[in-house]
């Protein structure tokens, strides 16, 4: 069965994984990675533009598909070593999260829409990562 994620991390962050092909979740645990399977997708929001900065982005950035492989470590420095999963990424446009608060299910407080995003890497349902898609200009026909 299919399954949909939702990383956090900033823009800067997303496009280097994008560059690289692989995602990073949760600041390199492997955990969240574990849980994911090949043929899953999953959508980045990017609360900043650039990792410990406030300056605020506020969109989704990055969508694709998890790959065969499983996760692996990579080294960044000598006392950073995180974890990573290969992904697909698909050609996108940004998608401000303003105007898809109150569609999306998986915010229950619209006031307070940021909190579940403080979790780094949750599942969402279907419908919302199709909304959510569709808001980035990726065609539902990607579906599985």
């Amino acid at each position: 069965m299919t399954h949909y994620w939702i990383g956090v991390a900033s823009r800067e962050h997303v496009l280097g994984g994008q560059a690289g092909g692989f995602i990073q979740v949760c600041h390199g645990k492997c955990g969240p990675l574990k849980r994911m399977e090949a043929g899953d997708w999953i959508v980045y929001y990017s609360p900043t533009l650039r990792f410990q900065e406030s300056v605020p982005c506020s969109k989704f950035t990055a969508i694709g598909q998890i790959l065969e492989k499983d996760p692996y470590q990579f080294r960044m420095s000598d006392d950073f070593v995180p974890w990573r999963r290969d992904v697909r990424f698909y050609a996108a446009h940004e998608a401000d999260i303003q105007p898809l608060i109150g569609q999306l299910t998986f915010i229950h407080d619209k006031q307070r829409w940021g909190v579940p995003f403080r979790r780094g890497c949750f599942a969402i349902d279907e419908a919302d990562f199709h909304f959510i898609a569709a808001n980035m200009g990726v065609p539902i026909a990607m579906k599985n």
